[in-house]
């Protein structure tokens, strides 16, 4: 018979067991889980539809220029300034492997560079990677060629 202390108790270690798996995952894993999406030919990728996906895998910031852009653009009926998958930097995708390298750049900061080729052209997307609260998000995506231009944020003027 369970008793009211092993239901807190067993309560308390899921939660704590939870936050642990939160805390372990790696950048790498975060990344990898991403590309994972968009692999073979069943892949579908990411959809970054709505408020809720957006901010799971952007910072704040970068969140908030996608998201009003997605409603300025709905609003006059119109395609937003995101008109491709930034993970892949394409519309339409077919990615047999992808290679993941992360470096660390400081305290809860890293980078990302993916390699990968999409219909048979080799391709190169780097992100810069944020750890908020124990999960890693995104601050920006940079394409091939890898210059200030060519990347999320100055997609957005930013």
């Amino acid at each position: 018979m369970l008793t009211r202390r092993k239901t807190i108790l067993g309560a308390a270690f899921a939660v704590l067991a939870g936050q642990a798996r939160a805390a372990g995952t790696s950048a790498h894993d975060f990344v990898a889980a991403i590309y994972h999406a968009y692999i073979g030919k069943n892949g579908n990728g990411i959809s970054l539809d709505g408020d809720r996906p957006v901010r799971r895998y952007f910072v704040a910031s970068l969140a908030d220029l996608i998201m009003k852009d997605q409603f300025e653009a709905a609003r006059r009926s119109e395609v937003g300034v995101l008109d491709f998958d930034p993970f892949v930097d394409a519309q339409d995708w077919d990615i047999p492997a992808v290679s993941i390298a992360v470096r660390e750049t400081g305290a809860d900061k890293a980078s990302a560079t993916v390699k990968f080729k999409n219909s048979g052209k080799a391709q190169t997307v780097v992100l810069d990677l944020v750890k908020n609260k124990n999960e890693w998000q995104i601050a920006n995506i940079t394409w091939t060629p890898h210059d200030k231009a060519n990347n999320l944020r100055a997609l957005y003027g930013q």
